[in-house]
């Protein structure tokens, strides 16, 4: 049985660091890999030294991993490869905010098993459609979504340059999303939907208040289509 719940977005950005420590923690998992952690990964390297784990950056792009410490673990390889060739085997895999930029969702999410070793978990946070900033972004053209982004949600191009999103597979904890999943292999262990995105809104106080409100409302009554980001967890069944 899935466990699925609900929450604002704001608990999905502040609280992932956290949750994502505590998954690892209360997991006993040694040997991690972060997919797409590129410039920016995610724990940082005195906390993975601290406790003896083998952490690898695998990320397609040679130039955003050599922004990162060098004392991180790297392979340069595209998880979206249908050729993906990799010997290395994990307990644990993350991504974060990486899955809307696979071409092919069922590409993405066969390879993570692919490189998980038996009962190893595998743990996105990624965000949704249909969101409407995260709909236009996929409607639009580049270039013109990169301009509204840098207008509306700037950030540090170094450490977060932004890559085309195409949201295959990027769903909030629907029946069809659950069942695409466990037909890999899976178990949907837990799917944890967050609404709103008022931190897009920051320069429009007016539509900021509106979607807070909207937001709120749709925690007390979810409709998983209308979710803005998701946590899922997956488990690779043992064979």
């Amino acid at each position: 049985m899935v466990e699925i719940t609900y929450a604002r977005s704001v608990e999905a950005w502040q609280g992932y660091v956290p949750f994502l420590k505590e998954l690892i923690e209360r997991n006993h998992v040694r040997n991690i890999c972060e997919i797409g952690g590129g410039a920016s990964p995610a724990l940082p390297i005195d906390w993975i030294l601290a406790r003896r784990l083998r952490y690898t950056i695998l990320d397609r792009s040679k130039d955003e991993l050599d922004k990162a410490p060098v004392a991180y673990r790297k392979i340069v390889k595209d998880i979206c490869s249908r050729d993906l060739d990799i010997s290395d085997r994990f307990d644990f895999v993350f991504s974060r905010m990486l899955a809307e930029h696979a071409t092919d969702g069922q590409t993405f999410h066969k390879n993570v098993f692919h490189i998980l070793s038996p009962g190893g978990l595998a743990f996105h946070f990624f965000p949704t459609l249909y969101a409407p900033p995260f709909l236009a972004n996929r409607l639009l053209p580049e270039n013109l979504a990169s301009l509204l982004l840098d207008l509306f949600h700037p950030r540090d191009r170094f450490k977060h340059d932004k890559f085309p999103a195409y949201y295959s597979w990027c769903r909030g904890p629907t029946r069809v999303q659950i069942k695409r999943l466990s037909a890999l292999g899976y178990e949907v262990v837990a799917y944890k939907g967050f609404f709103g995105h008022e931190g897009y809104y920051e320069k429009i106080p007016v539509i900021k208040n509106v979607s807070a409100w909207i937001s709120e409302f749709l925690t007390r009554y979810p409709l998983p289509v209308f979710t803005s980001y998701a946590y899922v967890i997956l488990k690779k069944r043992a064979t």
